[in-house]
Parts: structure tokens; sequence; C-alpha cells
């Protein structure tokens, strides 16, 4: 079998979910990690027995890599993307995809043109719960979506802020609760509708946040071409980060999602449960965040077994694109204030 080199672009607080990963697999060899700040570069080449660089172009160009993983602030997710693409390296990249579409586009296009794989990150879709609504959906058991609603309100402060040099900012990050916390909840509501938008109405608002440009509030509707109309509600600023909540309103029954939790339940007095297993863990070390789980592990799994495969993954740029769509839309409506419509594909 095949050995994938691969190197990391960015050591930062999502990196041992990518490079503890990459460790565990057989078939996959960390060969380089880079970081614009050294001290992280080096740190983390010493945990992982590799190379460090400090320029990910020098990085690209230096080592035989196979894939690409980005770890960085959102907007360097697309010239990384094109300039390793372009040198043949297949690119798996955090959400969101970019910060604009016409960057969004351009990374998509340039994986297509060099004839590589463009993978990106939405690890809830792999969590249980997840998987179980998705599936019952599509089985037609629950009949039609009538309508949906979620929820995000999380604790962001202003010292989290503090700390980082691009969050809280338009050009580095692309905004704010929508794109960083609240996009995965959303990305999964689009999945669970399945349809394309029809158009969508929102409003933003930075409410308690004084070191920010973003905002720390939206909400808002979208309306899909198959007739369901969802809302989402999302805030940073709640006394902690409470478990996520969606709500699908079906002929044949309600699903709901809390945390990562599933029940549906059928007008018949039917009921189906599903939970992450408490039991199915992964160790990424110190100071990771709990609720990141497995589902990362799953997806870039996933990821190597569609280039032993020759396949394409199922979250792959085109499809990242879509939801890239929608987060764009929110601030586009928000900010002229109207609604925005999506043109028939």
């Amino acid at each position: 079998m095949k050995t994938y080199k691969a190197g990391i672009v960015g050591c930062g607080n999502v990196f041992p979910m990518h490079a503890i990963t990459i460790n565990q697999l057989e078939n996959v060899e960390l060969v380089a990690v880079c970081d614009v700040k050294e001290d992280r570069a080096k740190k983390e080449a010493k945990n992982f027995n590799c190379e460090y660089y400090l320029d990910y172009k020098e990085m690209i160009d230096k080592e035989d890599l196979d894939v690409v993983h980005i770890c960085t602030p959102h907007h360097m997710h697309a010239p990384i993307s094109i300039y390793a693409s372009k040198l043949k390296k297949h690119v798996m990249t955090e959400k969101p995809i970019s910060i604009t579409m016409e960057d969004a586009n351009a990374m998509t296009e340039a994986s297509k043109e060099n004839q590589v794989v463009l993978g990106v990150i939405f690890q809830n879709r792999y969590n249980v719960g997840s998987k179980l609504i998705k599936e019952t959906l599509n089985s037609g058991e629950l009949g039609k979506i009538i309508s949906g609603k979620l929820q995000v309100t999380w604790k962001r402060t202003d010292e989290y802020y503090s700390k980082s040099d691009w969050k809280g900012t338009w050009d580095k990050e692309g905004g704010g609760v929508v794109i960083d916390q609240a996009i995965h909840t959303m990305d999964l509501m689009r999945w669970f509708v399945g349809s394309e938008i029809d158009y969508l109405e929102a409003n933003i608002a930075n409410r308690t946040h004084e070191i920010i440009e973003v905002e720390d509030m939206a909400e808002g509707i979208i309306k899909y071409k198959n007739g369901v109309l969802t809302t989402f509600y999302a805030i940073n600023y709640y006394s902690y980060d409470a478990p996520v909540e969606i709500e699908i309103h079906c002929e044949k029954g309600i699903v709901k999602m809390i945390g990562d939790k599933a029940v549906i339940e059928f007008n018949n007095g039917k009921k189906i449960i599903a939970d992450n297993n408490p039991n199915e863990v992964f160790d990424y070390g110190n100071d990771v965040k709990s609720y990141w789980g497995t589902s990362h592990v799953k997806q870039i799994n996933e990821f190597y077994e569609c280039l032993v495969e020759g396949k394409r993954p199922v979250i792959n740029g085109v499809e990242a694109l879509k939801t890239q769509e929608m987060i764009c839309g929110i601030y586009e409506s928000a900010k002229k204030r109207e609604r925005v419509y999506f043109e028939q594909k």
C-alpha cells in the first residue's frame, strides 16, 4: 500500500486533530509542519519527529508531499490550497473553505484543473446522531420536511479575542459567530434539508464585544427550493457553550438534536435515539477541547481511504461551496439589509 507523505500548515488549536490522526494511520507519514510562529512550529516538529518550516511555499517546494493539511487562519486557506493544488498536492483544509466565494471557487477550480482532491472539514456530519438523522430523512420514513430551526448559544469573551491576531476581523476571519461557531450547525441543517437554497434574509450585530469588528449575533431565515423554511439564531455571548439545538418538523414526526444526541419521535409513537458512544474516545493530548470528539478522525480517515480508492470524498470542495455560499449570503443580506436570492443551478 502506498504511504502518503503529509505536511500541515498551521500549528494552532486545531493542529492536534490533524497531526495525531495522521500519526495513527498506517499509510500516512507526517513529514513536515509549518507555522509563521517559529516557537510553535519548532515545538510540534519535535513532538512529531519531523521537519519544520516558517513558509508554506518552502515546505511544499522542498518536501515530497502528497497531501497538505491547512489549519491556518481562514484568509490563508485559499492561497495555500491553490499553491498546493498547482504543484499536484491533495489538500485537506479546515472549515470554512475560505472567506469569499471568489476564493472558494478558485480553490475548487485549481483542484479540478490539477486533478487533485480537495477535502474540507465538517466533522459534525460524522457524529452518530447526525448520521441517524440524515439516514432517516433520506429513507422517507418521516415524510416531507415542513420546517426547521437551529440555535447556537456559545461563549467567546473579549479575552478570547485578545489572544488572537486574526479572530474578530473581517479580513482574516471573514466574520464572527456565523463563519466560526455556527457554521457547523448551519452546514448540518443544509445537509439535512438536502435542497438548494431559494433565498435567505438575515440580521447581524455586535452587541457585547468591545474589541472585535465582526458580529456576535446573527438571526434569520433560509428558504429552500423544496419549500422548506428554516430559521436560525446564533450568539457567542452566552454564559457558557450550551449544546447546539436543531429541530426539524416533518410530516410524520419531529427530529431533535441537542449537542450530539439525536431523538426522532414519530407521530405513531415510535422513537429512535442515537448519541456518541462515551467509550469511543481519541486522545488528542492536553488542552484540546473535548467537544471535538472522534469525528475529525473519522473524516480524515475517510479522506485517505478515498485517495487510496481514487475517489472524491463526500465533503469535497464543491460540497463545501454550497455551505460557503450560504454563509456569504447571510453576510450580504445583513449588510445590505435585503433578501438575497440564489440562482438555480
